[in-house]
């Protein structure tokens, strides 16, 4: 229980519709792929990316495939056409392209390319599912990825090294550390949350070569040893949310979808004012309507709840859920906005919730399942 344009407004809205539209009208089986850390040096007991089968009435889940062999498959993204699904591997310098089995869900290993860069923690498809973008932690950097018109991933198309002065943190600001790849809803735009440099990086996105380039702005400046590390755009307004993993805070900013720039509008604490120990924010969630707002923290083992305003996007704090578990890395909705899911890192477990849309509350379903060192969860259909 809760503790107490190339985006125009037109365009924004039709996106909205039409992925509402889909998910009011599944036409076969829910699958959960969970990608889990594996390595030593992450002090993971992990074995690849597990699959299971959804239950869409009761969000219980059923174990279906473990595909091995792969190193901290930390982040992943599935293509529009459910066929493929590609993987980004913490620590390392590859990015993998999986063909998914129609009707089975079950995953098969296609290839694996360099990125350019060194521990991809992200990456995101653009809308024609032709150009795989992903961020590179540790090296700084930015990958441009072509795929094949098989569902393989090709040549290297670009690296952007992201500019900047490293903030203040001796640890976790050394240097630029791009943390998530997001198209904004019109595909015109990139967004780049960069902990090292506590920027908001926002690249013109050319959809014709994939190429990245840096809007006259260039990037959003947040708050000193802020951290932005993920973020999520509102289904209408033009409202960008940004989750900020060192100083624990939510930041709420104007996207201005002409020109891709962007206005510091509100920043808000993701714990409660009696929690004084460690903490890191890492995952944001939005229902799908828009009126509310999840975030998860590391250290206080909590999800937090927000409600948006309607009109303008602007947060409030509802309250705080236990995670059921230590350190959830990821949170995230399945289709349809009625279950809420945690990977709980360090507990090897996966817990749910069920979502009031009303007032957002969010009631344990009583379910966890079993996974070794799950970091992210993608839903898919199956193809």
């Amino acid at each position: 229980m809760l503790i107490s344009s190339g985006w125009t407004r037109r365009g924004f809205l039709a996106a909205a519709g039409s992925g509402l539209a889909a998910m009011a009208a599944p036409t076969s089986a829910l699958f959960a792929y969970v990608g889990c850390y594996t390595s030593a040096k992450r002090y993971a007991r992990g074995d690849g990316i597990h699959v299971f089968r959804v239950d869409e009435e009761t969000g219980a889940w059923s174990p279906l495939q473990v595909l091995g062999g792969l190193v901290n498959p930390s982040f992943l993204v599935l293509r529009k056409d459910q066929r493929f699904l590609y993987a980004a591997h913490g620590d390392e310098g590859s990015a993998s392209a999986i063909a998914v089995e129609p009707g089975t869900g079950r995953l098969t290993l296609l290839n694996q390319v360099d990125t350019g860069g060194v521990n991809g923690v992200h990456l995101a498809l653009d809308a024609s599912g032709r150009f795989l973008v992903i961020a590179n932690y540790t090296s700084g950097g930015v990958s441009v990825l072509r795929v094949q018109e098989d569902g393989r991933l090709g040549e290297l198309v670009q690296v952007v090294q992201l500019p900047g002065t490293p903030g203040p943190h001796r640890v976790e600001q050394a240097s630029a550390h791009p943390h998530q790849i997001l198209f904004e809803p019109g595909g015109r735009f990139v967004v780049v949350p960069d902990k090292g440099l506590d920027r908001l990086f926002v690249f013109g996105f050319d959809q014709k070569t994939g190429r990245l380039t840096p809007t006259a702005q260039g990037a959003g400046v947040a708050r000193t040893m802020s951290g932005p590390r993920h973020a999520a755009f509102h289904p209408r307004l033009p409202v960008l949310w940004v989750v900020n993993e060192i100083n624990s805070t939510i930041a709420t900013w104007m996207w201005e979808a002409e020109r891709g720039h962007m206005k510091a509008a509100q920043i808000l604490p993701t714990l409660p004012a009696d929690y004084t120990r460690e903490n890191t924010p890492s995952e944001i969630e939005v229902a799908p309507d828009g009126r509310h707002v999840y975030c998860s923290n590391r250290g206080h083992d909590s999800v937090v709840v927000y409600a948006a305003d309607p009109a303008t996007g602007l947060l409030s704090v509802q309250g705080w859920e236990a995670s059921r578990g230590r350190i959830p890395r990821f949170i995230g909705m399945a289709p349809g906005g009625r279950f809420l899911y945690a990977a709980n890192e360090q507990s090897d477990t996966i817990v749910s919730w069920q979502v009031d849309p009303s007032s957002g509350k969010l009631t344990s379903t009583g379910a966890v399942v079993q996974t070794p060192s799950p970091v992210s969860i993608t839903f898919g259909r199956g193809a």
